[in-house]
């Protein structure tokens, strides 16, 4: 690499959280090189060629790598699916994902995994430019069983998918193998990076529960055969024990939520080695009975009666997990609030710091790249004035992030405030 045709930033002395799970490094620098980490080490040992980088001053604070939420749905908003949002007009919810791709990038998330709403429009938007975001993985559209989770048409024949989406809808209905292979088809025709399957029903569709399976083995099984053909991942919405398995046997890459996950689809997760993503802060969050409708309180309540129980036991198994939130459903902006649940079911900070960096890199197939601090990877970097292995909790504040830098570029900076409160 050419330094001299790049402009260099330099963090110096910082406290270094790399995200391998390796042990912090004080007094650690980091450079970056146009949108490239070029090299880290101790502070003393800067290299000469480094010493005209633009300085960031770092002493006292916690250098780590940019996060990454695998379960986000970055059109959709708390309570968002009322009766008013069937009168939005057409393309709106690309407007609406403005702001929360803002907020979602300003909490320290640098790439995020959105599971079904956005598609290659807002992928192009950020990459060029044109709007403020982190980098982003899509599947597009769901693929799930008529009258199952993603149908979200009412009996009256409203279709509350169509608002949730900017294009036509959240889901596509999903009946049988040769279904299966067009879907995924048409999912990946149009830039899907991961293909997301409903093996059970859910807590918002209107006709199902989340112990109704959803796609079968066969069509899930067919969608994973066709998706890796073309080395697209596959990931399950199963929140039942028997789903669970179902989209195992399936092959699945990750199962979403798995609040019910039972020793055999440990076991599974473990033997195919499989991914879970909790998504503890949407599962842990009380149903709120002036927002949801009565049926999504009922079955909100009743999945919450073994959810602690079941995702420690996984944990304390060791699968191996990612952090996903299913921001959209709960708050966006306050991502980092998963990592404290983690934590709170039995994983180690670190280890819930590698569940939002590098292990969420290798679920996205992405690792090479992003999820770490390592020298040739993307410049996604997050200085946070709180220890995060003394306060993981102190992360989900926005105001602990001083500065987020995405690709090379600062895309927040509030250093200058914090230093102003501190001398107050």
């Amino acid at each position: 690499m050419s330094h001299e045709t790049h402009p260099l930033t330099a963090f110096r002395n910082a406290t270094l959280v790399d995200g391998t799970g390796a042990e912090p490094c004080p007094a650690s620098t980091v450079v970056v090189s146009g949108r490239t980490i070029a090299w880290t080490g101790p502070d003393g040992q800067l290299p000469e060629w480094a010493l005209g980088a633009r300085h960031v001053d770092c002493s006292g604070l916690f250098l780590l790598p940019g996060f990454i939420d695998t379960h986000v749905h970055l059109t959709m908003t708390p309570g968002g699916m009322g009766m008013q949002a069937l009168d939005n007009p057409p393309g709106y919810p690309y407007y609406q994902a403005i702001p929360l791709l803002r907020q979602t990038l300003e909490a320290g998330i640098t790439a995020a995994r959105d599971l079904g709403g956005l598609d290659m429009a807002t992928e192009r938007a950020i990459v060029e430019g044109i709007v403020e975001g982190p980098e982003l993985v899509y599947a597009y559209r769901a693929l799930g069983p008529t009258g199952g989770h993603g149908d979200f048409r009412t009996c009256c024949g409203f279709n509350m998918g169509s608002a949730l989406s900017p294009n036509g809808d959240i889901g596509m209905l999903t009946d049988g193998v040769d279904e299966a292979l067009r879907n995924t088809r048409e999912a990946m025709r149009l830039g899907a990076g991961v293909i997301k399957v409903m093996a059970s029903g859910g807590v918002w569709s209107p006709r199902d529960t989340p112990w109704h399976d959803g796609l079968n083995i066969d069509e899930m099984t067919a969608v994973v055969q066709e998706a890796g053909a073309h080395g697209v991942p596959v990931a399950a919405h199963a929140q039942s024990a028997r789903s669970i398995r179902n989209a195992l046997t399936a092959g699945v890459h990750s199962v979403e939520h798995a609040y019910e996950i039972d020793e055999s689809g440990i076991q599974l997760m473990l033997d195919t080695g499989a991914y879970m993503v909790p998504t503890l802060t949407t599962g842990l969050t009380p149903p709120d009975p002036a927002k949801a409708a009565p049926y999504a309180v009922e079955k909100k309540l009743r999945l919450q009666e073994k959810l602690h129980g079941c995702i420690r036991e996984a944990i304390a198994a060791g699968v191996k997990v990612a952090m996903g939130t299913d921001a959209g459903i709960c708050p966006h902006g306050s991502n980092l609030t998963e990592l404290s649940h983690l934590v709170d079911f039995g994983m180690s900070p670190m280890a819930a710091i590698s569940a939002g960096t590098l292990e969420a890199a290798r679920l996205l197939g992405r690792a090479d790249r992003i999820g770490s601090v390592e020298e040739g990877k993307d410049a996604d970097l997050v200085l946070s004035r709180i220890d995060p292995l003394a306060d993981i909790g102190g992360l989900s504040a926005r105001e602990n992030i001083l500065t987020v830098m995405a690709k090379g570029r600062i895309a927040k900076d509030i250093r200058q405030h914090a230093t102003m409160e501190a001398h107050a």
